[in-house]
C-alpha cells in the first residue's frame, strides 16, 4: 500500500490523524497502540464534519490537564504561553523506546522528533541536546507524531508521498513573541528536504511544525502512480474560505516504474591496503549507504587503483562523503545527483519441494520476477541436503507457474 498526502489546505498533526481515520483506520486500534506509550492525560475523539460540500473526519486530542492541542491552520497553534510540561529530546526518545510500538514505528517516530530538535536548535542557536520542545514536546504532539506513524503502519502503508505545501501568511504567537508564518521551525524542516512550496494568499498558518516534521520525514515530495483504493479527508480546527482539510489517497502501486533521486559519491584510491577498504565499505553501509562497490582502475603511470562508489540517499550525501574522507586516504570526493527508476518490489514466501523459501519479487508491467533470498535458500539446501542450484531452480519454477504471490496489502 502507498499513501499520497494531498495538502491543498496545508497540514498539521491532527489533520493527518483525521485523514487516516477517515480513510479507514479504526480509532480503537490506534488508541490501543498509543496506550503502550504510557503517556497519561489525554483521550482521542473523532467527529464527522461537513464543510463547504466536503465530508470528512476531525480528530481531537483532548488533554485532561488543561493543555491546549495544536490548532491546525489557525493562529496561536504554539501554545507556549500555557504552562505545559516541557520535555527535551532524550526524554521523548525514552518514552518512544520504552513503548510497545513496533521497531519500525519507534524508529520513524524517533526520527521525526530528532528532525524537530535539529530544526529548533538551529533556529534558536542552541545545541540539539539543549532543545526543549515546549508544545512540540507536550502530550498532544507525541500523540500526533506517534499516531501518524502507527496509523500508516496499521493501514499497511509501506511508502508515503506528499504534494507541494501551501505557505500561508500572517503571524503566529509563541513563547518567543510574534513569529512570521510559516513559523521558522516549519520553514527549516521543509528547507532541509527541499520540499516544494506554493503560495496561497490567506492570513493563516497552513502548515504547522508538527505537520511539517511528520511529512518531511516520512514522505517523498512527488505524486506517485497508484491504483486508488481509498480516500480520507482530515479536517483542521479552523474555518477557512474553503474546506480546511487534508486529503489522503491510499492505493496499490501500479506496474509502472517508480522514480527517485540518489547521490553518487566517488573517489579514486591507490595507496590503501585491501582490508582497510573492506572496513570502509562496512562503515558506509552501517551509516546508511544504499550500496557500496569497488571498481579496479588504472591511474597515472599505470598505477593499479580502486574507485570506491557509494550510492547514498540524498539527505545523507554530505554525511557519507565525510565518512569516505575520514576512512580513506583520498583528498577529495566527487558527488553527483543521479535519477533512479525502480520496479515495484516486495518480499514473498515461495512454496517449493524443499519447503518455504523467502524471495524478492519485482513487478514490471504485468510480469512478476522472483529472486531467492540467498541466506534462506542456502538454509533450505542444507536442511534438505540438496544443491543450492536446485532450490534456485524450484523458486524459478514457482515463478513460471504463477505461484509467485502478489504485493502485500493492508
Amino acid at each position: 500500500m502507498i499513501a499520497y498526502f494531498d495538502c491543498f489546505s496545508g497540514a498539521s498533526g491532527d489533520m493527518i490523524l483525521g485523514a487516516l481515520v477517515d480513510a479507514g483506520l479504526e480509532l480503537a486500534d490506534l488508541e490501543r497502540r498509543l496506550s503502550t506509550l504510557n503517556v497519561p492525560g489525554y483521550s482521542l475523539h473523532a467527529e464527522r464534519v461537513l464543510s463547504k460540500g466536503i465530508s470528512g473526519t476531525r480528530v481531537h486530542v483532548h488533554l485532561h490537564d488543561h493543555h491546549h492541542h495544536e490548532q491546525a491552520e489557525g493562529a496561536e497553534h504554539h501554545h507556549h504561553e500555557h504552562h505545559e510540561e516541557h520535555r527535551n529530546l532524550v526524554a521523548i526518545l525514552g518514552i518512544i523506546e520504552r513503548s510497545g510500538l513496533s521497531d519500525t514505528a519507534k524508529e520513524r517516530a524517533s526520527a521525526i522528533f530528532r528532525r524537530l530538535a535539529e530544526a529548533e536548535a538551529k533556529i534558536h542557536g542552541v545545541a540539539v541536546d539543549e532543545t526543549h520542545f515546549h508544545e512540540v514536546g507536550s502530550v498532544d504532539a507525541i500523540v500526533d507524531i506517534c499516531g501518524a506513524v502507527v496509523g500508516l503502519e496499521l493501514l499497511g502503508v509501506e511508502h508515503a508521498y506528499c504534494s507541494a505545501l501551501p505557505t500561508g501568511g500572517g503571524t503566529v504567537r509563541s513563547a518567543h513573541g510574534v513569529l512570521p508564518v510559516p513559523a521558522p521551525a516549519t520553514l527549516e524542516l521543509l528547507r532541509a528536504v527541499s520540499a516544494p512550496l506554493r503560495p496561497l494568499n490567506v492570513e493563516a498558518e497552513l502548515v504547522t511544525p508538527t505537520g511539517a516534521a511528520i511529512l518531511s520525514t516520512l514522505c517523498q515530495f512527488r505524486q506517485p502512480s497508484l491504483a486508488l483504493t481509498a480516500v480520507g479527508y482530515g479536517f483542521g480546527q479552523r474555518e477557512l474560505p474553503w474546506a480546511n482539510t487534508l486529503r489522503l489517497w491510499l492505493g496499490q502501486a501500479t506496474g509502472g516504474l517508480e522514480g527517485d533521486t540518489v547521490a553518487v559519491i566517488e573517489a579514486n584510491i591507490d595507496d590503501m591496503p585491501g582490508e582497510l577498504l573492506g572496513a570502509t565499505m562496512e562503515r558506509l553501509l552501517g551509516a546508511g549507504a544504499l550500496d557500496v562497490y569497488f571498481t579496479p582502475i588504472q591511474m597515472k603511470k599505470n598505477r593499479p587503483a580502486v574507485k570506491i562508489s557509494v550510492i547514498s540517499p540524498e539527505e545523507k550525501a554530505n554525511e557519507l562523503a565525510r565518512l569516505v574522507l575520514a576512512e580513506t586516504t583520498t583528498l577529495g570526493v566527487r558527488l553527483q545527483p543521479m535519477a533512479r527508476l525502480k520496479c515495484e518490489r516486495w518480499q514473498v514466501t515461495v512454496e517449493t519441494p524443499f519447503g518455504p523459501v523467502l524471495a524478492k519479487a519485482k513487478r514490471l508491467d504485468e510480469r512478476i520476477f522472483l529472486s531467492p533470498e540467498y541466506e534462506d535458500a542456502a538454509r533450505a539446501a542444507r536442511e534438505r541436503g540438496v544443491p543450492l542450484a536446485d532450490v534456485y531452480a524450484a523458486v524459478a519454477a514457482a515463478s513460471l507457474a504463477g505461484r509467485s504471490g502478489v504485493p502485500p496489502t493492508a
